[in-house]
């Protein structure tokens, strides 16, 4: 498994730009995409359950909100907050079990994380989406994310399919059909693919590119 750093990126971007020469225009806009580094490990699993279904912004005030009243992030921090405080702060009810969920698996299995950390791209994403409220988008974020494996396409992510239809599309949104095939021409750089198409969405929507 190949995994990603910055001194690799701009290695992987090259290889990206001469497969697809679209990305080029994106690079010379936007520059090399960041990293978005996440640290391994049950808070950031939480985080990215957080921002499931819901936009970046209403993500990120839901997640400072549950940051400040769940620190420290430990399974036992998290089981102590009941469903109801927890939609208070913001969560769906189904997140808030997932919540719980979570927490139960991390306290039975202390070594969750380091499994999954250790596990191929196939395996570690198996386990994830074995984990309670944990789908294919949430499994394949983390991967890419936290874990920085570069050949994860997370072809459910709306943006993503925004962004691919506007680039490389003609303006036509692929279905998840479309995107896992669209995927197969940028392997084994594919995470890098990712985050090429979320600089061009950012840059098409006018939001500050990702650091």
């Amino acid at each position: 498994m190949l995994i990603l750093s910055d001194e690799i990126m701009p290695h992987a971007v090259a290889a990206l730009c001469r497969a697809e020469p679209r990305f080029e225009n994106v690079v010379a806009r936007h520059g090399l995409p960041s990293l978005r580094a996440m640290t391994p490990g049950f808070e950031s699993l939480l985080h990215i359950v957080t921002e499931q279904f819901l936009s970046l912004k209403a993500a990120h005030a839901i997640w400072l909100r549950l940051a400040e009243r769940l620190r420290p992030f430990t399974a036992e921090t998290v089981l102590a907050i009941s469903h109801a405080e927890l939609r208070a702060l913001g969560l769906s009810g189904a997140k808030a079990k997932s919540f719980h969920g979570i927490a139960r698996e991390y306290l039975t299995s202390p070594d969750l994380f380091e499994a999954i950390s250790a596990a191929s791209d196939e395996e570690a994403r198996k386990h994830l989406i074995s984990l309670p409220g944990v789908g294919p988008w949430t499994a394949d974020i983390y991967l890419l994310a936290a874990l920085q494996r570069a050949d994860i396409w997370p072809w459910g992510d709306l943006a993503l399919r925004h962004a691919a239809g506007d680039l490389l599309a003609r303006g036509q949104t692929p279905d998840h059909t479309a995107m896992r095939k669209l995927g197969e021409d940028f392997a084994p750089w594919r995470a890098v693919a990712a985050r090429l198409l979320w600089s061009h969405y950012r840059g098409l929507r006018g939001l500050e590119q990702a650091s």
